[in-house]
């Protein structure tokens, strides 16, 4: 973010013998077909306001993902965070009379607690006031300019609030004025100030090769070829400085080259601060452990995946690769771009009040409701325009409805006809269900392995609802009928059709676990097996190895009572919050309402 300079006499050609990095040629992405370890990070959250759903939307998703390879034994390190620096936060919590400090925090134990309240499993949550980031952005600033890849200019234009410098082409002409897409509600400044630029520009002709040579760098693929139009146009040089900011991580490198750092070790103020993209994208690599753990940082970088939202893409991948070329480091392996959560085709945001609040979310539909619902009902890959109403319709078809009936009447049958006695499954030759099973488990496994978590579950209850027809069609309750009064043939058919529909419930259980990771260990202990993962996905088995047909039919076993997992929710007429919330309050998507969920017909 940030425009190209003003004064373009202050924009010296690059001198050849500081750059050894725009043409070297790019490492090899030489991984094993089987990772020997994954790491997956999402954007940090602005810490401005309290979260919402939108926001954490792609956090539920990475962390889904990084339970997947967890489960599957793949080392697996998960980064989120928070951004705490802008001249916004520093203004907002002048108006409160605090400290900057005392106003992120606050903000951060909210984005915490709802992260807790989502069952999310952080490695570290990291927060751009962290010393070590502190360091870790001084750091690449220093490698910036050692290479020769930053230089003082003066940047004149558009300045927003809430998100930074706007080139002329990211913001909008109205009738009220000139807006921030991002956020129309608030006031754009013009500045002009000397600031530091980045030299993008000479990282042209890097970024095409890189892109030509890995191409599922970015991924959907329409997202890589947005980004690489966006690269033929021509890149311009974006600020990397503010001047005058107090609230930020001080900039190490006076005008003149010299150290910023005072001998009492303070930091000269005239430097100004470090601004948005090397501190905020920094967070991924002091994550993995720079500057101050090389070994570990050699261990998780570079990133094997960057989740992010559409609206940072160009930062992510045009900016971000460039700057870690400049500091003589790897760019990460791929980037996957989702899209926005819309009500009535307009974006949720916090600026619009249009958002849900996560801690209702999960008051109405649970931990695991809440993640299955946000993951099954919201594309990944693209925008996607959601409502209460629409969310709370599948969690009642899906979970209270399909899995939730399907578990409760196994077990209920299978208790009441066997005595409690857990059947094994028919071997998979022999089982009808099982053929459905292998062809889930592919389309699972590629969607999954994919980022396309939404189309991932919808196969998975593909098979629930193959399980559910398999009731109706074999009525368990007749065969139990004949089996009393002596059939044998049906006593055995009872025995293999319910340990067919015990496995099925136990394989939906395991796969869904990194998206229901609490519904999971319910699950199984109703069927009288032990759950082997901690609450993060680790120290289990392989999952796919448990994910076979039969995995533990050799096991004996006797099953729980049967316990409702999914309680059914009706949903209260709620008022017009547009005629019930005062002014500014926050409500959920316009024209819908949270209303009140409340349980039913449990099963």
């Amino acid at each position: 973010m940030g425009g190209a300079p003003h004064d373009a006499l202050t924009a010296p050609a690059p001198r050849a013998s500081l750059h050894p990095c725009y043409d070297r040629a790019a490492m090899p992405d030489s991984r094993p077909s089987v990772p020997d370890r994954f790491y997956i990070t999402t954007a940090i959250a602005y810490a401005n306001s309290k979260p919402g759903v939108h926001t954490l939307y792609e956090v539920i998703g990475a962390d889904a993902l990084a339970r997947w390879h967890r489960m599957r034994g793949v080392p697996t390190r998960f980064l989120t965070g928070t951004d705490e620096h802008s001249v916004n936060i520093a203004m907002r919590s002048a108006e409160e009379g605090r400290t900057p400090r005392e106003f992120v925090d606050e903000k951060v134990a909210l984005f915490q607690a709802a992260e807790d309240a989502l069952l999310i499993s952080p490695d570290r949550f990291i927060r751009t006031t962290d010393p070590d980031h502190v360091r870790s952005a001084q750091e690449m600033v220093r490698r910036a300019h050692a290479n020769g890849d930053i230089y003082v200019g003066t940047y004149e234009g558009w300045y927003c609030p809430n998100e930074g410098f706007r080139n002329a082409t990211d913001v909008a002409e109205t009738a009220a004025g000139t807006i921030c897409p991002n956020h129309p509600d608030v006031p754009l400044q013009w500045l002009t100030e000397k600031n530091w630029f980045f030299r993008l520009s000479a990282y042209q002709e890097r970024l095409e090769r890189w892109y030509e040579e890995h191409p599922d760098f970015v991924q959907p693929d329409y997202r890589r070829n947005e980004m690489l139009g966006f690269i033929r146009g021509g890149l311009e040089d974006f600020s990397i400085s503010r001047a005058g900011a107090g609230w930020g991580i001080p900039f190490p490198v006076l005008p003149d080259g010299s150290d910023a750092r005072r001998p009492d070790g303070t930091w000269d103020p005239d430097a100004g601060t470090i601004y948005v993209w090397y501190d905020a994208l920094i967070n991924y690599i002091t994550g993995a452990g720079f500057p101050d753990d090389p070994a570990l940082f050699a261990r998780w970088w570079p990133a094997d995946l960057h989740v992010i939202g559409k609206d940072i893409a160009r930062f992510h991948t045009i900016f971000w690769p460039a700057m870690l070329w400049s500091a003589g480091l790897e760019a990460p392996r791929h980037v996957w771009v989702h899209g926005w959560l819309l009500a009535q085709g307009e974006r949720m945001s916090k600026s619009r009040g249009n958002f849900l609040d996560p801690l209702d979310f999960v008051a109405a539909f649970g931990a695991d409701g809440a993640r299955y619902v946000a993951l099954r009902e919201v594309a990944f890959d693209r925008d996607s325009d959601v409502s209460w109403d629409g969310f709370l319709r599948r969690y009642n078809a899906d979970l209270a409805n399909d899995f939730g009936n399907l578990v409760n009447r196994t077990v209920t049958m299978a208790g009441r006809y066997l005595g409690g006695e857990r059947p094994a499954p028919r071997p998979a030759a022999d089982a009808p269900l099982a053929a459905a099973w292998a062809g889930a488990l592919r389309v699972v496994e590629e969607k999954l392995d994919g980022c396309l978590v939404n189309e991932a579950l919808a196969a998975l209850w593909d098979f629930v609802g193959a399980a559910n027809k398999t009731v109706d069609a074999e009525a368990p309750w007749a065969m139990a009928k004949a089996a009393k009064a002596g059939d044998e043939a049906a006593a055995t058919r009872l025995r293999d059709v319910l340990g067919d529909l015990l496995e099925a419930c136990r394989l939906v259980a395991l796969a869904a676990a990194p998206v229901m990771p609490g519904a999971a260990p319910r699950v199984l202990a109703q069927l009288g097996y032990a759950y082997p993962w901690a609450p993060d996905g680790t120290g289990g088995p392989a999952l796919l190895d448990e994910l076979a047909w039969g995995a533990r039919a050799g096991e004996p076993g006797t099953l729980a009572v049967p316990t409702p997992l999914f309680p059914r929710l009706e949903i209260e007429a709620a008022d017009d919050p547009a005629e019930t919330s005062p002014a500014g309050a926050e409500t959920g998507p316009a024209g819908s309402g949270p209303g009140r969920a409340t349980a039913s017909t449990p099963a």
